[in-house]
Order: C-alpha cells, then structure tokens, then sequence
C-alpha cells in the first residue's frame, strides 16, 4: 500500500495508471452526535489488530469517546477471528463490534446469523461514499451487514532506497527483472527480500499477486469462487513462479528456515530496522505505518516502495483488501455499536487514522490532504479511482476454513510449500482438497 519518494513520481504514475486516474476530495463531515448522548455506555470492539495498528485504531476509538460520551475496549483476536468470535459467543460474552478481515468470514457470520444489519443511516452513506465493490464485499444475500473502515492496497513492493543505492539497482517492473535484481542485492551484502513466513496470509498473498499477473482476472475470479480448482494448470504455473523465489536460498533473509521464523512485524524490521538484513518485503501499505511508526523511517525518503511487477507478460497485478466492521446480535448494547459504525462511516474518523500513518481509507469523500505524506496521498487517490476494478483478496474472500485459518488450510500449505517448494503439482492437490471441504462446508 505505501510507496517511497525516491523513485515517487514514477511509481505513482504507474500504479495511477494501473488503477485509472481521478481524485477524490471534499472535507470531514460530521457524523452527528457530539452531544454526549451515549455517556455510561460501553462498547467492546474485536479485531485483528496489534502493535502500530492497534495504537492508531485506539485514535478513532478515542475521538468517537470523545463526540459521543461512549467509553470503548478494544479486544485483539489473533488471526483465528471466526474461531475467537465464535467461542465468546457462545459463552455469552460477545463484542458489540469486530473488524472482520475476511469477506469469507463476514459471510460466514451472517449465515449463522450473527450479524445485525446496517442501520439506514449507515447504509446511506456507503451508498453515497463508497464504491459499489465495497458495499458488495460488506453484503451478503442483499443484505449490507459490513462497513469497509480500513482499505489495503496488497500489490507493493517495499524496498531501502539505500539498499538499492548501493547495489546499483532500479525498482523492477517484471517478476523476472525483480529476482534478478534481488541477486544483486545479495552480492552487495544484503538477502534480497525479507519473507514473513511465519504468518500465512503474507504467503497468499505472494500467491494472489502472481496469479492475477500471470492467468489473468477471469481466472482470478474463477479460482477466488473455487469454480475452478486449484489442480488447474494456472494454479500449478503461479506455484512454480513463486518457487523461484521460495527455492532461492541467496533471495531470502535466513533461507526458508528464517523465513518461516519471520512474522510480519519481524520482516518489515528486517528491512527498516536497526539492523537490516534484507532490502525489499513485500506486503501492502500496511508496511510504512511499522516502518515508520516502530522504526522511524521517514515514508518516500528512506523508505519507498514500487508496485508489485507484472509476471510473465501479464499487466501488474491490483489486490486489494480491508476490515470490514460489523455489529454482533448477541452484543449487549446495539444502539451504541449502531452509532459506532455511523461514526465510521464519515470523513471525519478516517481522518484520524489517516493522519497517523499505514492506513487507506475506501471513502471517497476523505480529504486526501489528512494523509501525513505524499506517497500515502498518492496511493490512496489511486486505490479510490480505481473503482471496481480492484480484486479483492483472494484468501479473503474463501472460507475461513481454507482462506483465514492459522496452521490450516492455505496458510499451513503454502508454509508447507516454502519449505519444500520442490513438487508445485502437488501442492495445487493439497490446496485443492482443502478447499473442496471447506467450500462444502
């Protein structure tokens, strides 16, 4: 998602390109409220996020405390949202709220029908405010249950201009060219990538990028709704282009072993640091907010990033992803988590995160000036203009089961593939068997 200044202008234009060109502007609106209307209540909100994330989103909570009387808890999950949620439920102790990182969560959720719709209110303003792919993603069955707050942009390559610099290396713009250059990375004294592999959607998402460059959007599509298996030839082409890299012991920072001992806070400080041991990792915008937020990295100056190159003579590939949040039926106070969502429906509380850094907002009604730096602006107005064209995470969208689950389905295969990346074919047979049960399921 975030990009870096060194080779800015030219990054921007080409992902401005790759995403089609508008601006979206207009100031903070207010929400309402700010009367204190909701003084004593409390409400509980769950989600994925730790460290800088959690920090900058605790922000937002502050500021609706402060418009509405409200007090607010913030409870992290871990990964295994479906399973935390599912156990607090059923222990009668459920948040008012979850940030759901997964449309196939979401929509799990709302099946089992624990989903209280979206207030009118709310409804309106993502009618108004957001691109239509969101209000899809949030729905299910035609019912708008979810509220895109946090938007990724999950195809940028993030990288040390010094790093770079001195192996005398310009951002790559094919997978080819991007391995090549990685080995020259390495013989100037730095592993080429920092690979998070101990976390397994950061391994999807190497997946996804690859796959949508390489076999296209149809595909993409197909695959994503499992109307396609995950034996087909396509499948088993992007295992091997990414083999390349798994296979690489000079590519990756620590071999697979380090890799698969590498979180995603543990790789981005690989590169940004105190103590770089790689130049590039690869992950969403997401990167500069701990770039900047846990190692003082300056985002554009020493910290850039180029957009994930097209692979194999394909156009270079736009993911996307984001938190959608949603109100739990068997939450205690509905009225308060109601106006909680409203709140996040403005301007008003994108602004607040913006302004903190590793975060994109999908309303178009966000003034991009309260991002806190050029390359974020930049980003964010290309991910807004892009529309409905952007594809949405794969893994995100599949079962929990197979596509959101720690130590299961896709993550723990494609750990299991970085480890030994000798046998794609059989890989994709795995991968195809797993998600047969989770999709039946």
């Amino acid at each position: 998602m975030m990009r870096r200044r060194t080779t800015l202008l030219a990054s921007c234009t080409a992902l401005a390109l790759a995403l089609g060109a508008t601006a979206c502007g207009g100031g903070p609106v207010s929400a309402g409220g700010g009367d204190k209307s909701l003084d004593g209540q409390t409400i509980t909100v769950a989600g994925v996020w730790s460290g800088s994330e959690q920090k900058n989103f605790q922000k937002v909570l502050d500021a609706f405390t402060e418009k509405t009387g409200a007090k607010t808890r913030f409870v992290s999950t871990g990964d295994n949202v479906s399973t935390v949620i599912g156990s607090k439920i059923e222990g009668g102790k459920a948040p008012e709220v979850v940030m759901v990182p997964q449309v196939g969560v979401l929509q799990q959720f709302a099946k089992q029908g624990w989903l209280e719709p979206l207030s009118k209110t709310a409804g309106a303003a993502v009618d108004a405010d957001y691109a239509s792919v969101w209000k899809n993603y949030g729905s299910v069955d035609g019912t708008l249950y979810g509220l895109y707050f946090k938007a990724a942009h999950k195809s940028t390559v993030w990288y040390s201009p010094e790093a770079l610099d001195r192996a005398g290396v310009e951002p790559p713009t094919t997978y080819d060219a991007m391995l090549k250059a990685g080995h020259t990375v390495s013989d100037s004294g730095l592993a080429a990538f920092s690979v998070a592999g101990q976390d397994g959607w950061t391994l999807t998402d190497w997946f996804e990028n690859i796959y949508l460059s390489q076999a296209g959007p149809e595909k993409y599509d197909a695959l994503a709704t499992h109307r396609i298996k995950w034996t087909d030839p396509t499948v088993v082409e992007a295992l091997t282009t990414l083999g390349k890299l798994f296979k690489d012991k000079q590519l990756m920072a620590g071999g697979q072993k380090g890799a698969l001992n590498t979180d995603f806070p543990g790789s981005v400080e690989k590169v940004f640091g105190p103590e770089p041991q790689a130049g590039m990792v690869y992950e969403g915008d997401f990167v500069a907010g701990v770039a900047k937020d846990q190692f003082g990295r300056k985002i554009g100056e020493d910290a850039n990033f180029f957009p994930f190159p097209a692979v194999a003579g394909g156009k270079a590939p736009v993911v996307s992803g984001g938190d959608a949040a949603v109100v739990l039926k068997d939450g205690k106070n509905q009225k308060a988590a109601m106006r909680f969502l409203e709140y996040l429906t403005t301007p008003e509380a994108s602004a607040v995160w913006a302004g903190a850094g590793g975060f994109l907002s999908p309303n178009k009604k966000l003034d991009l000036a309260a991002y806190g730096d050029d390359v974020t602006r930049e980003t964010a107005k290309s991910l807004v203009a892009a529309g409905d064209s952007v594809r949405f995470d794969m893994s995100d969208q599949a079962p929990a089961a197979f596509g959101g689950t720690k130590g299961a389905g896709e993550w723990k295969i494609l750990q299991d593939f970085l480890r030994d990346p000798s046998d794609p074919k059989g890989t994709a047979a795995e991968l195809e068997s797993a998600a047969a049960k989770a999709y039946k399921g």
